[in-house]
């Protein structure tokens, strides 16, 4: 086995979630890909054209002759590319040696779900729309679906009594507006609602739903970060008023940054700020 073909789980995850991640490519046979549940998260079939520099993985069932030959294929074409170390399954039983598999399925490995009733498997890039001038939970939900989704998801805001219309009208998966698939239950906002849509099961990402629940619900004892988020979230609303998509761009960094900063806090990280002056 040419083991420099070849990435960890624990090395995607460690990736993922960052703007800069590879592109995730799923080189199932449509055989097991069609009746699969779950996809590795932000996965696609298909790569984007646009971004030829970006690292490229890839996956299949077991991590075999299908994706080792994509992978060849891209390196020949100029790509950096690696395999995924067992594939989706984690090695298959009885064809790689049982301590291979029995250590490769001890590393998590970040799925989501498949919800192709919503148009969301990774097969062509997904449409979303919300209300206009997005806030919290409308900027949070664009950022968990590029970054651990859809990549290639698309975003469009609508006046608030236009929302569910011009869903239907462009297959558009509507969210944060009563009546979506995707909106707040009970005390739980539309980022936690997407968080259990896709199943998506990271320690980090909890965190933050806790921090955007307590943000976007005026509950902001839930979490120290609440307020911050808040008054950065609401600050970014006037340098962007009136430009939705520039203010989501702007807001993407800022989750960017503050993902980034719950995975530290996870794995006890996070630098200690206590300058006193001489």
């Amino acid at each position: 086995m040419d083991d420099d073909l070849f990435i960890s789980r624990h090395a995607l995850a460690d990736r993922l979630g960052r703007p800069d991640a590879p592109f995730i490519l799923d080189a199932r046979r449509e055989a097991r890909f069609s009746p699969s549940e779950h996809r590795v998260a932000a996965a696609v079939r298909v790569l984007p054209s646009g971004d030829t520099a970006r690292d490229v993985m890839v996956y299949c069932v077991y991590g075999h002759e299908v994706s080792q030959q994509a992978v060849r294929d891209l390196r020949a074409a100029g790509r950096r590319a690696w395999v995924l170390e067992g594939g989706i399954e984690g090695g298959e039983p009885g064809v790689d040696a049982a301590d291979f598999v029995a250590r490769v399925r001890a590393e998590p490995l970040p799925l989501v779900r498949q919800r192709r009733d919503l148009g969301v498997s990774g097969e062509a890039p997904s449409q979303w729309i919300t209300r206009e001038r997005p806030r919290i939970d409308r900027i949070a939900c664009p950022w968990l679906v590029r970054r651990f989704i859809d990549p290639r998801a698309v975003f469009h805001f609508a006046p608030t009594a236009e929302v569910l219309a011009r869903a239907r009208a462009i297959g558009a998966v509507a969210f944060d507006i009563p009546g979506a698939p995707i909106t707040h239950v009970g005390e739980r906002c539309s980022f936690d609602a997407l968080i259990d849509a896709f199943a998506l099961r990271l320690p980090a990402l909890d965190r933050l739903a806790t921090i955007v629940r307590g943000a976007d619900t005026d509950r902001l004892d839930l979490d120290p970060a609440c307020a911050g988020l808040l008054a950065t979230s609401l600050g970014l609303a006037r340098l962007h008023d009136g430009d939705d998509h520039a203010l989501l761009a702007a807001g993407l960094v800022v989750y960017d940054a503050l993902y980034a900063w719950c995975v530290a806090e996870e794995h006890h990280g996070n630098e200690a700020h206590h300058w006193r002056p001489v």
